[in-house]
């Protein structure tokens, strides 16, 4: 069975940056679509970037999009989350998540079947 863990999070102010990390352990998870998603306080786990295998295709949703970049290093068999211009909306508990497939992601988090424990990320205004 594989294991993922995330590191990176805490407590940054607006404007500033943090780099999660997700490292994959006991799978080789180079062939899975990987994805982030991130949980704010009352509200459900929602998809905000992924990276398919297949064609290294890239997903942001529009609260990210252009201030997050997700990565992968398969030789490390992690993958990463670069959060720029953070904002206090940001603030949540963010999970790394892998897919079975190679090809495409889902917005259901039941379409993957590795996670991370989270990582808490406070953004003060």
């Amino acid at each position: 069975q594989g294991q993922l863990v995330e590191s990176g999070g805490g407590l940054v102010q607006a404007g500033g940056s943090l780099r999660l990390s997700c490292a994959g352990s006991g799978r080789n998870f180079t062939r899975h679509t990987m994805a982030w998603f991130r949980a704010a306080p009352g509200q459900d786990r929602a998809l905000i970037s992924a990276m398919t295998y297949i064609g290294r295709t890239v997903y942001y949703s529009d609260s990210v999009k252009g201030r997050f970049t997700i990565d992968r290093d398969n030789a490390k068999n992690t993958m990463y989350l670069q959060m720029d211009g953070l904002k206090p909306e940001d603030t949540a508990v963010y999970y790394c998540a892998a897919s079975v497939s190679a090809r495409d992601w889902s917005f259901d988090p039941s379409g993957y079947h590795y996670w991370g424990q989270g990582t808490q990320v406070t953004v003060s205004s």
